[in-house]
């Protein structure tokens, strides 16, 4: 298997008009502690602005938290975007106060992963580092 030789890219987004980003900032802090690069783009982007940052800043990974309600809203139009641009390979993760309910429609949207209040640091740590790893050494 082959090693990773660049560290893992995430940008990490607050999109609607979320006011509240402790959990997001925990999180940034926690994957640059793991020794990947973070991109904090702050409160309140859109879908466009999150696209075109990540493309700008050349991710592996997109990380956002959504505590509003608009998620069912907002990620069809992120991962649309993506589609639209050719970085479908780009991993898109998502935190939050999600309902159970609507997590199949999410995933079917091209969510890899939803961590709720209470997952550990070290949870999503190792997914973004399992699976943005598989996705490189699958070239």
């Amino acid at each position: 298997m082959l090693q990773r030789t660049t560290p893992i890219r995430v940008l990490v987004a607050k999109p609607g008009l979320d006011g509240h980003d402790r959990g997001a900032k925990v999180i940034a802090r926690a994957l640059r502690d793991a020794g990947m690069e973070v991109i904090y783009t702050g409160l309140r982007q859109t879908p466009e602005m999150i696209v075109s940052a990540a493309l700008q800043e050349d991710v592996d990974c997109i990380g956002l938290s959504i505590l509003s309600g608009a998620h069912n809203a907002i990620i069809p139009r992120v991962t649309a975007l993506l589609r639209e641009r050719n970085a479908t390979d780009i991993l898109v993760v998502l935190g939050g106060t999600i309902p159970q309910q609507d997590a199949q429609f999410l995933k079917d949207h091209g969510v890899a992963a939803i961590f709720g209040p209470g997952t550990s640091l070290d949870a999503v740590v190792q997914f973004i580092r399992e699976h943005v790893q598989s996705k490189s050494t699958a070239v």
